[in-house]
């Protein structure tokens, strides 16, 4: 719990950056507090808060302004020809390969949406780790993301499973083509690795139950008791030899039989499906049944007289895994999934919740730059240039003591930069020197960030550094509103105290 105020309004910021776009919350606090720093060099000289608040507002607008000039956009673009009087639009031109949806550009170019992953896993997780993270987490979004996906069907992130064990190492995690479920089968005899499955995901019980309304049964002896049971066995067992045709009648010749029902099954019911070689696994999670039928295919059973052939999935594989008490079932090797699973694995939980958290940030990356069709250079190289813009052009354009604030605006962005070369050891102003003068040799026209290893300025979209353009637009409006706002709440504190002194020689009187 933070009791500073101040902090407390950063660290809500910082959450609602982490909320709504999935990462960049470091950077929005450190933009916040280089802002309320930078201003406190100009409040200190007498400057009032409200005309740095008004010079940050002006920065900020034209800040957005040039993200949405710099980004690298991936949309398809329309151009209007003109022939004549007839006037067309010609869209998907030269620049633009042709595609059936918008969208599909981004999603299906593996090799960005790796990078971007990697540029937001990398500062969270060792590098070799970043890189096997990052290809599970394309795997997971390129699984399902539709083909034919358009900008007004977000991806449902709901759709990765996060299944966590610990075991082995961090570098053992990997993506599974189809889902791991928490719990196995219940009986010693069925078998435990199956190939070739067709999946049966059912919702019907195979045991007792209670009435839904009271009632009850009432006999006078034991043979009317013995007969009572009989019918209940006997109303069981037509149920299970229902099942047991019905896998007869679907299995060839190499092929094998997965029941994944909802509700529960008897001993001796299971009893029976073992002895068929049916894998059953009993009163499974709802949420795992949503998403097996989207996995494997098919569609949920609810009534045994309603068994039919093209109800089934099918899995390429089915095995189960015995880890203490614990078990867990795999079902891979889906042919056509749209759920899929993260299996994250190390040797303690402190492990596996750093790289869960990356993970989620990890898919946050990769489904932005798909919704928003365009990504912008990493490495600092877009606050860099941003700085150097407002120096150059918005600050020239801005009259009276505003110019000020948008100057204070600049130098706050390159606390990112600055924080980088930090951060890697690098001297902070020979890095920020340097990379100024790159920006410039090229006439501001070329993207130049700061390469961690050499401390030398580097071309981000040769080295694939990538970011998302709605996490920078999301920190640069946090970060702005949250320090105008501690800007000038200073001034009503001052009031307040200054209104509840006591003035002096009060007390004489």
């Amino acid at each position: 719990q933070i009791q500073h105020p101040t902090a407390a309004l950063i660290a809500r910021t910082a959450t609602a950056q982490d909320e709504v776009t999935g990462d960049g919350t470091t950077s929005t606090v450190l933009l916040c507090g280089e802002l309320l720093k930078q201003a406190h060099r100009y409040t200190s000289e007498g400057l009032h808060p409200r005309v740095i608040a008004d010079g940050f507002d002006i920065a900020r607008d034209a800040t957005l302004k040039f993200l949405d000039e710099f980004k690298v956009d991936y949309a398809p673009k329309t151009t209007t020809t003109t022939d004549g009087d007839d006037t067309t639009n010609d869209i998907n031109n030269d620049d633009t390969t042709t595609e059936s949806s918008s969208g599909n550009k981004v999603l299906q170019d593996r090799e960005l949406l790796t990078c971007l992953a990697s540029t937001s896993l990398k500062t969270k997780l060792e590098h070799d780790l970043a890189d096997q993270i990052a290809t599970a987490v394309v795997d997971a979004i390129q699984c399902i993301a539709p083909a034919n996906y358009t900008t007004n069907t977000p991806v449902d992130l709901n759709m990765v499973e996060i299944m966590t064990m610990q075991r082995k190492l961090g570098s053992d995690s990997r993506f599974v083509n189809g889902l791991v479920l928490d719990h196995g089968g219940r009986h010693p005899d069925m078998p435990t690795v199956l190939t070739n499955c067709h999946i049966m995901t059912c919702n019907v019980t195979f045991e007792y139950e209670k009435t839904e309304v009271q009632s009850g049964f009432f006999y006078s002896n034991a043979d009317e008791r013995e007969k009572l049971v009989e019918s209940e066995r006997k109303w069981l067992d037509e149920r299970c030899r229902a099942v047991v045709d019905f896998k007869r009648s679907v299995c060839k010749e190499g092929e094998s039989f997965v029941m994944i029902n909802q509700k529960g099954i008897d001993p001796l019911s299971l009893d029976i499906f073992a002895k068929e070689g049916i894998l059953c696994l009993r009163r499974a999670k709802r949420r795992n049944m949503e998403r097996l039928t989207l996995a494997c295919g098919g569609s949920p059973i609810h009534s045994v007289e309603d068994l039919d052939a093209t109800m089934l999935g099918f899995a390429g594989k089915v095995s189960e895994v015995t880890l203490g008490d614990d078990k867990f079932t795999f079902v891979e090797e889906c042919q056509h999934p749209k759920s899929c699973t993260l299996l994250l694995q190390g040797p303690n939980s402190h492990t596996i919740d750093q790289i869960k958290d990356a993970v989620r940030d990890g898919l946050r990356a990769v489904k932005n730059a798909i919704e928003d069709q365009a990504v912008v250079p990493g490495a600092g190289a877009f606050e860099l240039a941003a700085a150097m813009n407002l120096r150059n052009v918005v600050a020239k354009a801005t009259k009276g003591r505003a110019k000020l604030g948008v100057e204070a605006y600049a130098e706050a962005l390159l606390v990112i930069p600055k924080t980088l070369a930090e951060n890697s050891g690098f001297d902070v102003q020979d890095c920020i020197l340097n990379l100024t003068d790159a920006r410039e040799d090229s006439d501001c026209t070329l993207a130049v960030g700061l390469d961690c290893t050499s401390g030398d300025p580097m071309i981000p979209a040769d080295e694939g550094v990538w970011d998302n353009v709605r996490v920078k637009r999301q920190c640069l409006h946090l970060s702005t509103v949250l320090a105008s706002q501690l800007l000038l709440v200073d001034e009503v504190m001052r009031a307040g105290k200054q209104m509840g002194r006591v003035p002096e020689g009060a007390d004489d009187m």
